[in-house]
């Protein structure tokens, strides 16, 4: 087989996964308007995943974070 011939079908389905993937995000734009995003921890089963962030709630802002203050129970809002 021909080079190109091989590097097309290695590259085809990671083309096909990134053309549904912007078709999908498009049709999510037109429908709900424009998303953040940003990671999502799920405490039942302890793994964090990307998803949309809701209008009302805060997304994450690195400005903020201050590692050498560490964590203390006043950071928790929902207790």
């Amino acid at each position: 087989m021909e080079a190109r011939l091989i590097a097309a079908i290695i590259l085809s389905p990671f083309l096909v996964a990134f053309v549904y993937a912007g078709v999908h995000e498009y049709l999510r734009y037109r429908s709900e308007g424009r998303a953040d995003y940003g990671l999502q921890f799920d405490e039942e089963t302890g793994t964090t995943h990307v998803t949309s962030i809701s209008e009302d709630e805060d997304s994450y802002d690195p400005d903020d974070f201050d590692p050498n203050r560490g964590y203390t129970d006043e950071d928790d809002e929902t207790t």
